[in-house]
């Protein structure tokens, strides 16, 4: 298990980071373990990405 961070000492912009690579991990998670699939994992990290506005 993953140490959880201390949100309320980053700036804004930081924590959107680091939410959305937590979001990524999990959809990286199901998709590993046959939970989603590869086009669910893609379609879900594109609308991931358009709801948070992350370029790349």
């Amino acid at each position: 298990m993953t140490q959880s961070k201390d949100f309320s000492v980053l700036p804004a912009s930081e924590k959107k980071k680091e939410l959305f690579e937590e979001q990524k991990r999990t959809l990286e998670l199901f998709l590993e373990h046959g939970a989603i699939t590869k086009a669910q994992f893609e379609k879900s990290l594109g609308d991931l990405k358009e709801k948070m506005g992350i370029d790349g």
